[in-house]
């Protein structure tokens, strides 16, 4: 088991950001101060991608529904650190078992339902699961058929929803054991070091790599979003990300736990089911992709339908934000729009408009060495420590202007890879640091940190370095563009060209000229501007949402020898 060394555990505790509770202590005593407080409701399609009714559970009834699942877990053997995979959608149950798991002290690793046998296997071989648990039924997918040949004789096949197969543990069909539970609680020690999830890094090649983070991790990342976000007490609280990764579980989930708020669940993003849980729920905070914002704030038609007023802040991530799209939200909406880049490693960079009140600035800068009072303390404090250093190695990077990769340490920052001593090894600098594979530049004097590229997708174009993300950035805001990607092309004379992979507004026509004349007007360098433009329909994706470059190359090679 991977957790801190104890001197760390120490000084995290004296600081305030970890403690002794676990998310279970955290839960039940949200369930027993607010018990008829609505805790979760279900999106209102959820019959359409999954099964059953939508749901709204108080505090009370999703105690009961914990404690029974937690029962029926002990029931079928499993107890501390025994590893469940769960694969389901953004449903109530989910948000349940998680809790359930940490009454028990076992470890939840949650997967993509898009996750077919080849990522399920590798992921199975590394964290030996005692149980796998999936929903009976799921639009566009058959989990049990696909996990049945890998679970062998040790992996036990659990499941919510109708129909359940009858080699399996109808979890809806368990009714309480609270003797049981009462006595596994009683004889287990469960700590808030402990490791309680085990996530997955969303690289697009390789091998996966399961990101262990304890009770405290968890906690200690929490102040990030409930405090920029300016939650409060009973706020309600919109979640379009999969229950899977820090947005949805850092970002939402612990911010919901910390202010016994109501979640209200949303899977798969759908535009307008979203916007209409926007208008029905009343929630003060969300988050959303930056591509929906965008084609929200251009879509005026749209956009006169839908009732934002309830909205305190939006949070946005996981690709660089269009300056235009921030200070539109703003200007013309009255919603300041917060950055956030995160990982599930532990990298918290965020930046809220209270501390960056310009727009424009705060869709491209982080504050550096951001302070946020600890989850258990009042005297706000950094809440990670960073330094730039050049991606060849050598001293930290203390002037303006010039990329290094991002490394941190600190309270929110896991301990290392589950079962990966040379990933691990990797990872971190011999002094401690987590390398985070990201680019960045100290801006105005050190008041920031922006975000320039990943250290493996910079293009280098006849010697110089050259990040895809800041040119992607600029064309958020092009007009007749729903998206676009710059990549490297091979070429003999400067070692590297930039490729341009465009999807067109529906009936617009872009052409290169159009793109790099618009460029121009951003005053970008001409060394910067796209020289190949490809048509794409759309850009392939990940898990995350975040656009899967190398694999945009590979297509845009494709087409280069095809002749297209």
């Amino acid at each position: 088991m991977i957790v801190a060394g104890k001197e760390k555990r120490q000084k995290y505790r004296e600081e305030g950001w970890w403690g002794d509770q676990t998310l279970a202590d955290l839960f039940f005593a949200n369930c027993a101060k607010y018990p008829e407080r609505m805790a979760l409701i279900d999106a209102p399609n959820r019959g359409d991608f999954a099964f059953g009714a939508p749901r709204r559970l108080t505090y009370a009834e999703m105690r009961a529904e914990v404690e029974r699942y937690a029962g029926a877990l002990v029931a079928a053997g499993l107890g501390k650190d025994d590893v469940i995979v769960i694969q389901l959608p953004n449903i109530s149950e989910f948000v349940s078992l998680y809790f359930a798991a940490a009454t028990i002290g076992a470890i939840v690793s949650p997967v993509a339902v898009q996750y077919r046998t080849h990522e399920l296997s590798a992921m199975f071989g590394i964290v030996e699961p005692k149980a796998f648990i999936c929903g009976t039924r799921m639009q566009h997918n058959d989990h049990l058929a696909v996990v049945r040949p890998l679970l062998g004789n040790h992996i036990k096949l659990m499941t919510v929803g109708p129909d359940a197969p009858a080699n399996s543990i109808d979890l809806d069909a368990q009714l309480a054991q609270p003797e049981l539970l009462t006595a596994h609680c009683a004889e287990t020690t469960i700590d808030a070091d402990d490791v309680f999830t085990i996530c997955w890094t969303s690289g697009t090649t390789g091998i996966p790599k399961g990101v262990p983070r304890s009770h405290n991790h968890w906690i200690g990342i929490a102040p990030a979003t409930y405090t920029t976000s300016q939650l409060r007490d009973g706020d309600v609280m919109l979640n379009p990300f999969p229950l899977i990764n820090m947005a949805s579980i850092g970002g939402i989930t612990m911010s919901w736990l910390r202010i016994a708020g109501t979640m209200v669940l949303h899977h798969p993003f759908d535009p307008q089911i979203y916007l209409g849980q926007i208008a029905a729920e009343r929630p003060s905070f969300t988050i959303a992709p930056p591509a929906i914002l965008n084609m929200l704030l251009q879509n005026e038609a749209l956009l006169a339908k839908v009732d934002l007023s309830s909205l305190r802040t939006i949070g946005s991530g996981s690709a660089p934000l269009a300056p235009a799209m921030v200070q539109g939200f703003q200007e013309r909406l009255n919603l300041p729009v917060i950055n956030i880049f995160g990982s599930n490693e532990g990298m918290s960079l965020i930046t809220a408009p209270d501390v960056v009140p310009d727009p424009v600035e705060r869709a491209s800068y982080f504050p550096n060495h951001l302070k946020l009072a600890p989850f258990y303390g009042d005297m706000p404090k950094r809440i990670l420590e960073s330094r730039l250093v050049p991606p060849a190695g050598g001293k930290a990077i203390i002037e303006d202007g010039i990329p290094g990769e991002l490394q941190v340490r600190g309270p929110t920052v896991f301990e290392g890879y589950w079962k990966a001593p040379e990933q691990t090894q990797a990872a971190f600098t011999e002094d401690g640091w987590f390398k985070t594979g990201d680019l960045f530049e100290i801006a105005q004097g050190g008041r920031f940190l922006k975000f320039t590229g990943r250290c493996k997708d910079l293009i280098i174009r006849g010697g110089v370095n050259i990040s895809p993300e800041e040119i992607d950035q600029l064309l958020g805001g092009h007009p007749d563009l729903a998206e676009a990607c710059v990549f490297s092309l091979p070429d003999p004379v400067m070692g590297e060209r930039i490729g341009l992979a465009a999807v067109p507004r529906p009936g617009a026509e872009v052409t290169l000229n159009d793109v790099t004349s618009y460029l121009k007007k951003q005053d970008l360098a001409i060394f910067k501007l796209p020289e190949r433009l490809f048509h794409f329909e759309s850009l392939p994706r990940n898990v995350t949402n975040k656009v899967m470059r190398s694999e945009v190359r590979e297509l845009a090679l494709a087409m280069i020898e095809k002749g297209d």
